[in-house]
């Protein structure tokens, strides 16, 4: 690799610069404001049903309409990012569902509340497929499982602040205006980013040649592609094995984030109340607070476990599986391990949580439920950076498209099964639960490792080993 312009002496002998770690800021801050956006309306669909006079079904069918466009926009945002850049696309779906963000909170009834939802989907659609771009071309191979873990566990901590946030924004302004104040957050990540991010490291002020050198594998992923190899793409067995384990995975894990504050409302409201350590924290915050407005922060609080957990999930699978890595283990069995263990963990706890009665108890079943669906999450982004190369973008966003499609599935099932059961709570977590496991033995069959177009030199010498 040649020395770029500015840079004195040899790779040898400098030490890096360290301006790609900026680069794991930026998608673990993204992260945490689209999830921030994404959930915020879970929380404040109770009060919105009421303004608006919604039926369950008719909040399941807003819930999955973000999911819906989520879905289909994923792979033309995937590609998009291959063929000119994540930048440009990642500045383009930030303005956008930001401002569909504040759009939500000018919607007036059912129809425009579905219509602006679609289209704050197609908005967030882009995200994490192009952040997925942006790693694979600034970071080694060595550093991006732990990337995708930070990425992901700061996705699930902005949600799980989401839930007591607009708890306490609403106390003081309505939820219209809640919305538009969550929309800013999106608009001051843009103007950072667009100041500071290149799409090639060799474009940065702040890259020394040691640095660059770290990244010379990342060449042929920085370069725009032609056509996408669909045939390859749609003929490996692996690819329908790892959507299909991100459907399932999808599937069950959007309850935490729609239906979620609705089931500790309805079903748990009267334990929740009555439980002696929810009692003891309502007595001592209730000389700051209403009775009523300590309840929801009670509840916001519950409903923000499983994402809590899910973080340190996705946080714990990174580490300890890069370290498994490091020290010989394969790459093919730590992940297919992560990922069965994950989502066979996540159905058995889910439906546990349902049979406890306390609802704390419950809750921290629930969380770990959510802490194993996320021991899969680094392993699946890592195969798709693995699998897709300079296809990364498009690779990811068809798993994400699968995913939301599952994820449009779940919020709608649960709203048709509540409607047509009169709220038949437990036939919804069954449902889920039987879907994770499916989920699970998708990953005793998916080679994470071999990539859609690989050179002939690995070929040789795999076959070698």
């Amino acid at each position: 690799m040649s020395t770029p312009a500015g840079f004195a002496g040899s790779p040898a002998s400098l030490r890096p610069t360290r301006a790609r770690y900026w680069v794991i800021v930026f998608a673990v801050t993204l992260a945490v404001i689209q999830y921030v956006d994404r959930v915020c309306i879970s929380q404040a669909m109770p009060t919105i049903a009421k303004e608006m006079g919604l039926s369950d079904t008719q909040k399941g069918a807003i819930f999955s309409a973000f999911t819906l466009a989520y879905a289909l926009f994923e792979i033309p945002s995937g590609w998009l990012g291959d063929k000119i850049g994540a930048r440009s696309v990642l500045l383009r779906v930030v303005l956008w569902w930001s401002f569909f963000t504040a759009a939500t909170g000018w919607a007036w009834n059912y129809a425009s509340l579905l219509v602006t939802r679609f289209l704050f989907g197609a908005g967030e659609a882009g995200c994490f497929p192009n952040l997925t771009k942006a790693l694979s071309t600034w970071l080694p191979v060595q550093d991006r499982t732990r990337a995708q873990a930070l990425m992901w566990m700061g996705a699930r901590w902005g949600g799980a602040s989401a839930p007591l946030l607009v708890v306490m924004v609403m106390a003081f302004v309505s939820w219209r205006t809640a919305f538009l104040i969550f929309a800013m957050l999106g608009l001051v990540w843009t103007v950072i980013f667009y100041w500071w991010f290149r799409d090639n490291p060799r474009d940065h002020a702040g890259v020394n040649a040691a640095e660059l050198d770290l990244l010379k594998e990342n060449e042929q992923n920085i370069r725009g592609h032609g056509d996408v190899p669909w045939r390859k793409i749609l003929t490996r067995p692996t690819m329908w094995l790892l959507w299909a384990q991100y459907f399932c995975l999808s599937y069950g894990w959007y309850f935490y984030v729609t239906w979620l504050p609705d089931y500790l409302r309805s079903e748990r409201g009267m334990e929740m109340k009555s439980n002696v350590v929810m009692k003891w924290l309502g007595d001592h915050l209730e000389g700051s607070f209403s009775p009523e407005l300590t309840v929801k922060m009670l509840a916001a609080a519950l409903a923000g476990i499983p994402l809590l957990f899910g973080g340190f999930g996705s946080l714990f699978a990174g580490l300890v599986a890069s370290r498994l890595i490091a020290r010989g283990s394969r790459v093919l069995l730590v992940r297919r391990s992560f990922g069965f263990i994950g989502l066979a963990g996540a159905s058995a706890l889910l439906m546990t949580s349902f049979y406890i009665r306390d609802p704390l108890l419950a809750m921290l079943s629930m969380g770990l439920a959510s802490f194993f669906n996320d021991l899969t999450m680094p392993g699946s982004w890592s195969t798709c950076m693995d699998i897709g190369g300079k296809y990364a973008g498009t690779v990811s966003g068809s798993m994400n498209m699968m995913g939301n499609f599952g994820g449009m599935a779940g919020p709608l099932v649960v709203g048709l099964v509540l409607t047509m059961t009169h709220r038949d709570w437990q036939l919804a977590f069954m449902i889920s639960a039987i879907i994770y496991f499916l989920g699970a033995i998708c990953w005793l069959f998916i080679d994470p490792v071999t990539p859609l177009e690989e050179p002939e030199k690995n070929i040789i010498l795999r076959a070698a080993n």
